[in-house]
């Protein structure tokens, strides 16, 4: 049920899957980038999706970090850490403001802004409003709203009856009108016998903020037409019911995108953080 609510250039399939192996060759030839005194380090925000905080970029932030690059990851206001914030009042736009903040605050420039799921919509509104300061947008199995969507209108069309019937089934989780409940930690896509991952998850993840599935995101210009990036679809498996394969369609004609699919569950960044921190060092 709560699956049905998710609402260029060089195009590629890179098959990378879950595993060490050769990858991990490739990520240790990277190394010899960070031996260039003349490169500046990158500098990544990483933004969680619905459920998550921060923390679920941990392996991926080492990683990045390991190349000698500057990692931010933010946990959004109500979730995680922040989870003592939760009320009716987060919105989407508490959201966006959240990373905003960050990037004014640490007075970050030249960034690679990366967004998992709903995390989608809270870095189109920051790339939107930060145009400057971005230098490449990265879609995580993402939401990429248009202006005027919601998490729930975005991706392909739907006929107001279906709308509602998503709309409800949101609600469902959330019977106190504030927050929608977590839901099982399969529906993210770890494998079953990565009891490891599945513990470590069903320990962090928090009740979801109901208010910012619902508002609708106010941009003032076109994101995509304005920044390149890389669309990252996630294929083994892929989660069933979204936009993010709509997405990925969208951009393959886009000459300033790539589109990659990652042979990994939708928790990309738990279940192969080796392949997708590679991916991202390609962009940088």
């Amino acid at each position: 049920m709560t699956s049905n609510a998710f609402g260029g250039g060089l195009n590629r399939r890179l098959f990378l899957g879950s595993g060490a192996g050769a990858l991990a060759l490739s990520l240790s030839g990277c190394a010899t980038t960070d031996t260039n005194k003349n490169e500046p380090p990158g500098v990544f925000v990483l933004v969680h999706g619905a459920w998550h905080g921060g923390w679920c970029w941990r392996d991926v932030r080492k990683l990045l970090e390991a190349q000698g690059h500057k990692v931010y990851t933010p946990t959004l206001t109500g979730l995680g850490e922040r989870a003592h914030l939760l009320s009716s009042e987060v919105s989407l736009q508490t959201h966006i403001k959240d990373v905003v903040g960050l990037i004014e605050a640490e007075e970050l420039q030249g960034i690679t802004l990366v967004g998992h799921s709903y995390g989608g919509m809270v870095i189109t509104g920051v790339a939107d409003a930060l145009k400057d300061r971005i230098d490449n947008v990265v879609y995580l199995d993402a939401a990429l709203p248009q202006n005027g969507d919601t998490m729930l209108s975005q991706g392909p069309e739907r006929s107001e009856s279906e709308l509602a019937a998503i709309e409800e089934s949101l609600r469902a989780l959330a019977p106190d009108g504030v927050a929608m409940a977590v839901p099982p930690v399969t529906i993210f896509g770890i494998d079953a016998s990565a009891s490891d991952q599945i513990d470590w998850l069903e320990r962090r993840l928090t009740p979801h903020p109901l208010r910012t599935w619902f508002d609708r995101i106010d941009l003032r210009s076109d994101v995509i037409s304005a920044h390149s990036g890389l669309y990252i679809v996630c294929t083994g498996p892929a989660m069933q019911n979204t936009s993010f394969g709509f997405h990925a369609e969208r951009l393959r004609s886009r000459s300033n995108w790539r589109v990659v699919e990652l042979d990994t569950g939708h928790d990309a960044m738990v279940s192969a953080p080796q392949a997708l921190t590679f991916l991202l060092l390609t962009v940088v």
